[in-house]
């Protein structure tokens, strides 16, 4: 089960979701100025109103470099560059006619409403309100003078005021819905969690009573059913082998109780098997669950891939967690591997982890990345880590052809 993009990556998600919306009113904004320019030229022939629209396109350029590359260096030549345009535009509108001014307001406004969607980079509601301040500054600062220089007598523009203040009410708004949505995130991750802890513990109780079925139960049964003063020496050997099985992991495959050597064989020679060992070397209680076998299903290169990043979860449990007791629960199916390791520890943010703690970035999401695979993360400061990490798994046919 996912619920969407993982923690780290949804502030940087939203924040280009509303740089992406500026934008595009932005643009609208910009085009429908160069429509107004080229259909009053239309319309009043003797005017001269090419220069209006050669300065809407440096300002298409940079909104389009704005969007693309998303830095401040862009941002703010946008502004500087923009603000010119827009002083540009607007003395050409005013030393014409003055009919075209009085009649349509509205088309004046719309480079500096494009201005005012500068979107800006940068984390925080306060920073994103910060760049449309600046934007809308630039632009009156910028229309001020034009009109000034113009020789025409200055009006308030409310058009672009009302514009300004309904932007930084949708940027606060947005950031107040997801403030309260984040309070609530934690629950929801850990919720999912669980329910795929919950599918994967079901699986393997109702193997542990199947078996339980057919070993005890069965060797209690044929001792309940013997007849008085029969010797029961000939089901030691039974009983002493099912003991095993039980006491060991080999009925956690989903072979037989009697795991084949092949599985056994595969499951110690894999990276998974000895990231755990190593780690258990290195003093972390470590349980191991699920379907251990399911490791013969990858190749090589997954299987190193794997281990390694599973090796460099439980090093982080040793190292950051408060605690010295993980689990790895490994579950198989045809299209994958997943292994999940847990601990209760202390629990952190990804986003807010330093510059210098690597292993989760390098070690384990972009080592499993490389060969195909995907990495979860669940984790809330004082209750502990899940980290799911799902390897696609090699087809049986291709398996069975090798072998």
């Amino acid at each position: 089960m996912t619920l969407g993009l993982p923690s780290h990556l949804a502030p940087q998600s939203i924040n280009r979701s509303y740089a992406k919306a500026i934008h595009v009113v932005g643009f609208s904004s910009l085009i429908g100025s160069l429509l107004a320019a080229i259909a009053f030229q239309a319309a009043e022939p003797d005017d001269v109103l090419w220069p209006a629209m050669i300065a809407v396109l440096p300002l298409l350029a940079l909104l389009w470099l704005d969007d693309r590359r998303r830095s401040s260096f862009y941002a703010a030549s946008y502004l500087i560059v923009g603000a010119a345009c827009v002083y540009w535009y607007i003395l050409t509108f005013y030393s014409q006619t003055e009919p075209i001014v009085s009649s349509d307001a509205f088309s004046i406004a719309l480079p500096k409403i494009a201005l005012v969607m500068v979107g800006g980079v940068g984390r925080g509601v306060s920073v994103r309100i910060a760049w449309c301040v600046a934007g809308y500054a630039a632009a009156e600062i910028a229309s001020t003078l034009a009109i000034l220089q113009s020789g025409r007598h200055y009006e308030f523009d409310a058009t672009t005021l009302l514009t300004f203040v309904a932007t930084v009410a949708i940027l606060s708004l947005a950031h107040l819905s997801r403030r309260r949505s984040r309070l609530s995130q934690p629950l929801l991750y850990r919720a999912a969690r669980d329910e795929q802890l919950a599918a994967m513990r079901s699986r393997i109780e109702l193997k542990a009573a199947a078996l339980m079925h057919d070993t005890v139960l069965s060797h209690l049964a044929a001792i309940a059913g013997a007849a008085p003063g029969t010797p029961i020496g000939s089901l030691r050997d039974p009983i002493e082998r099912d003991l095993q099985i039980l006491i060991g992991e080999e009925w956690l495959s989903d072979e037989s109780p009697e795991v084949d050597s092949r599985s056994r064989t595969d499951w110690q020679q894999s990276g998974l098997f000895s990231a755990i060992q190593e780690s258990r070397a290195m003093g972390l209680d470590i349980e191991s669950t699920g379907d251990l076998s399911a490791v013969s299903r990858l190749d090589r290169e997954a299987s190193t891939a794997l281990g390694l990043a599973v090796k460099q979860c439980l090093v982080n449990v040793l190292r950051h967690s408060g605690t010295d007791r993980a689990e790895v629960a490994v579950y198989g199916s045809e299209a994958e591997v997943s292994v999940m390791v847990i601990d209760s520890g202390r629990g952190f943010s990804e986003a807010e982890t330093g510059a210098d703690r690597l292993g989760l970035r390098n070690s384990v999401r972009r080592r499993i990345e490389s060969v195909g695979g995907a990495v979860q993360v669940w984790s809330t400061p004082g209750r502990g880590t899940s980290i799911m990490i799902r390897v696609p798994a090699v087809r049986a046919s291709l398996i069975e052809g090798g072998s």
